[in-house]
């Protein structure tokens, strides 16, 4: 991005589009297209039944695994918020969307290393994934060192309040004790308040494996109530993916995470 300094991806961009489009690409596209009327369809009936304006929730496609040719096409077909869970392979990616003159708003919401906050920061505009005390430190010197502009934050919540799999620990909504501080929710969201160079927009939050979708999403919203009584500005909620996003809309969510639904089925990583 041309306004972060120090930041050289360092990879071969191809260019995306250059050549005419043939009969694969266009079938792809009209693939694309049928996805995106079929989940903003839903997305617009989920807003409806909660009594919200359709307008307050941003589909934020997931396209891990998927070629960059995808994101311009998902562009061209209106949804210009694009996700990625893995830096090695959203770095390249982000380059060579951009070498085409496709601009969307990049969001990482995978698990992020400290070692790779450098990197991340040169492309990312938003990071949901913030879990840590120790991370937010991380990300803030990247920030101050390779890039111009503030970087907007989510913290990520555990909803179960097991930090093993993921997220900054409350100390409402669930039965566990006290976290240990690195991971304390309050204490996490206090160090990304007072860095430099980021912003606290919101939380994050993935429903744990073998939870009801509406058990989640309501415990979520009590972490999320307590949040807003000492930080109101904390107005962003990405919750949600392909199969539970409507409940999440219901309690509130204002992101919502949407791979399968929108892509395909993702070719298994080796």
């Amino acid at each position: 991005m041309s306004n972060n300094r120090g930041c050289s991806t360092g990879f071969k961009v191809g260019r995306v589009g250059e050549e005419p489009e043939d009969a694969a690409g266009t079938a792809r596209r009209m693939e694309l297209a049928g996805n995106v009327r079929a989940v903003r369809i839903r997305l617009a009936a989920a807003c409806a039944k909660a009594g919200r304006d359709a307008d307050e929730v941003t589909l934020v496609a997931v396209t891990k695994t998927r070629p960059a040719v995808d994101v311009v096409h998902l562009a061209a077909l209106g949804v210009g918020d694009i996700g990625e869970n893995r830096d090695q392979e959203a770095a390249p990616k982000a380059a060579e969307v951009a070498a085409t003159g496709t601009r969307v708003r990049w969001h990482f919401v995978g698990q992020l290393q400290r070692n790779k906050c450098r990197s991340v920061v040169c492309y990312a505009d938003v990071v949901h994934s913030v879990d840590s005390a120790r991370l937010a430190a991380a990300l803030a010197e990247a920030v101050r060192r390779h890039r111009e502009r503030p970087l907007d934050v989510l913290v990520q919540v555990s909803i179960d309040g097991d930090p093993a799999r993921g997220g900054a620990v409350s100390a409402v909504g669930h039965g566990h004790g006290p976290a240990e501080e690195n991971v304390a929710l309050d204490r996490v969201l206090a160090r990304v308040t007072e860095a430099d160079g980021l912003t606290l927009q919101g939380l994050m939050a993935v429903a744990p494996l073998g939870w009801e979708p509406a058990r989640a999403y309501e415990t979520l919203a009590v972490i999320v109530a307590d949040v807003r009584r000492d930080y109101p500005s904390c107005t962003l909620l990405s919750a949600g993916m392909s199969d539970d996003f409507e409940t999440a809309i219901g309690y509130g969510a204002t992101h919502v995470r949407v791979g399968s639904a929108l892509l395909g089925n993702r070719p298994t990583l080796m």
